[in-house]
């Protein structure tokens, strides 16, 4: 286990450094590269703000009319008969939208019900494995000016269902 530690210290030094000595041996200005690469990366920090904003103060609004803890009470019917907590419906539906106040709402799950009961081991799964759908779609999409999505939420919907079984399952509450 220290080795594994060990070599985890060095992974993404040994990685920039990699890069760097690649681009030098194939002659590229690195520093050059690497400057205009930051400066385009900040002009597209300014065009997504708008949209990161607006997604924020959404989550904000409905966090604390206390929105989300009323339809947590409407599907808990439903979601008990599947296996999946009710409780961790809020969470479920706000990291959709924006993965920091997921975050929020995961702390005051490990507060309520501890962080190795059978909902904080959900909750802690599922955190990792589904994604910030709306967040994602948005803003990488405006990024690339994208206008015709198709599939790609029915998909990442489709996945971050897959994500919740896939908690329940490894939190040992299905099996």
């Amino acid at each position: 286990m220290k080795f594994l530690l060990a070599v985890s210290d060095f992974i993404v030094p040994m990685v920039i450094f990699g890069i760097v000595c690649f681009g030098v041996l194939k002659k590229v200005e690195v520093y050059d590269t690497f400057v205009k690469g930051a400066k385009d990366g900040f002009s597209t920090v300014l065009k997504i703000m708008p949209t990161l904003i607006g997604l924020m103060v959404a989550v904000g609004v409905l966090r604390a009319s206390g929105f989300l803890d009323f339809l947590a009470g409407l599907m808990q019917q439903f979601t008990g008969k599947i296996g999946f907590p009710g409780e961790l419906v809020p969470l479920t539906l706000v990291k959709m939208f924006s993965s920091s106040a997921a975050t929020g709402l995961l702390l005051d799950v490990f507060k309520e019900f501890g962080t190795d009961s059978y909902i904080g081991l959900i909750a802690s799964i599922s955190m990792s494995c589904t994604e910030t759908i709306f967040y994602t779609m948005s803003v990488y999409f405006m990024a690339a000016k994208v206008t015709r999505t198709r599939y790609t939420l029915a998909g990442a919907l489709f996945a971050s269902l897959a994500g919740l079984a896939a908690s329940m399952v490894l939190a040992g509450g299905i099996c």
